[in-house]
């Protein structure tokens, strides 16, 4: 099971398939395992080096309980020493909500190692509007167990894997994950200035919809696809609506460094 220690916190990862290297990040209260429940490694790795990344605080990755070790610049960090670790100096990068926003983190600080961005469910800099951070905390200090009962009252009942996956996140994690400041401010400055490949995909029933689009419209050649109908937690589980679009936007962002080469 691959680890790698970056800075004393311990960031587990996993490598699937071979081809052009590709990091994808989940978003809050997930693991790496989200992408194999929804078809995302079974698909992607039949033509990618996938490297999926267990952010800090979720998954088998260490669970610090202190905000400021969730600040956005030690995030991507975590991914760059993961990539260090595997030998891999620039990649393609897939994330997710909490995985967009440390994209949209790689992008201000690292945007050197990477060849290409597709960030789901999240705008550049916006706070939560999704789930407002104040409503998330009440629920989680109650304990990981009230967190997913609210999450099945508001929701309906849901699949066993999905509970069983949520209920083994560590509820103050997530209030320290959760009062972690964004740190995306100055990233929109950004985004007029950027040239590389960039997909940026969103339900249109997500609270980050008006967010995602804006961002999408301030950069350059960036493709926006629309998930009609689908809120924020539908469209993380929505493989067979997103892949096609990732598909699609990755064999042309391979092939234009390729050509680039």
């Amino acid at each position: 099971m691959p680890y790698v220690d970056n800075s004393g916190v311990k960031i587990h990862y996993q490598v699937e398939g071979e081809g052009a290297p590709l990091v994808i990040q989940h978003g809050l209260t997930g693991s790496l395992e989200n992408w194999y429940a929804y078809g995302f490694v079974e698909e992607l790795k039949k033509n990618y080096r996938l490297i999926l990344v267990d952010a800090r605080g979720h998954g088998r990755s260490d669970k610090p309980h202190d905000p400021a070790d969730y600040d956005l610049k030690l995030r991507v960090s975590d991914i760059l020493a993961v990539m260090d670790d595997v030998g891999v100096e620039k990649a393609h990068y897939l994330g997710y909500s909490m995985g967009g926003r440390i994209g949209f983190g790689l992008v201000q600080y690292a945007l050197g190692r990477f060849h290409s961005f597709a960030i789901g469910g999240m705008g550049a800099h916006v706070a939560n509007t999704d789930t407002p951070p104040e409503t998330r905390i009440g629920v989680l200090r109650q304990g990981i167990e009230a967190y997913v009962a609210n999450a099945e009252a508001n929701e309906g009942p849901m699949e066993a894997d999905r509970k069983a996956r949520l209920l083994e996140n560590d509820a103050e994690a997530l209030i320290a994950a959760t009062l972690a400041p964004m740190g995306t401010e100055g990233v929109e400055a950004l985004l007029p200035g950027l040239n590389l490949p960039f997909l940026i995909f969103c339900g249109d029933a997500d609270g980050f919809y008006p967010a995602a689009k804006a961002s999408a419209e301030a950069i350059p050649g960036c493709q926006f696809v629309t998930l009609p109908g689908l809120n924020h937690g539908e469209a993380s589980r929505s493989g067979e609506s997103v892949l096609p679009h990732v598909v699609k936007f990755l064999k042309k962002a391979v092939s234009k460094v390729g050509a680039e080469a």
